[in-house]
């Protein structure tokens, strides 16, 4: 929907059902807002937060770089252990919170999400995620 102004607008439904149009993000905005979902979820959930993210919106996937993810207990174990028993535990803990995960996602996007997928560096201490979309919205953004 646009405005008179050739601006775009969105709706969003209120407690009631109805429609009431509000101001669209732009691509930047809701990368941050996206980036901003997935700290809280990995500070609440995981229970420590990256030193740094950043989300990239192509067509119809969101790609989450998150670094600085493993503790120093995390770093330790995988020095004793190796890394498959880490990689076990974090891959776990994800599976556990993929549907908050993926709501937030689908939430923030306005599209569902199809599949999720991640993987997580132990050398470098990066987890990537991506999330594939029912639609491209970078044909929201022009």
């Amino acid at each position: 929907m646009q405005t008179a102004g050739g601006g775009d607008l969105a709706t969003s439904s209120g407690s009631a059902g109805a429609q009431t149009p509000m101001r669209t993000r732009t691509k930047g905005q809701l990368e941050a807002e996206i980036s901003k979902a997935v700290v809280a979820f990995e500070r609440e959930f995981m229970g420590r937060g990256p030193t740094e993210v950043k989300t990239y919106l192509m067509q119809d996937m969101v790609l989450i770089r998150l670094k600085g993810v493993l503790t120093p207990a995390e770093s330790q174990l995988i020095k004793a252990e190796g890394v498959e028993l880490l990689k076990q535990v974090r891959t776990k803990l994800l599976e556990t919170g993929r549907n908050l995960l993926k709501k937030s996602v689908g939430e923030l996007t306005g599209c569902e999400v199809v599949s999720m997928h991640s993987d997580l560096s132990t050398k470098t201490g990066e987890r990537v995620i991506i999330f594939v979309l029912s639609e491209n919205l970078e044909v929201r953004f022009g």
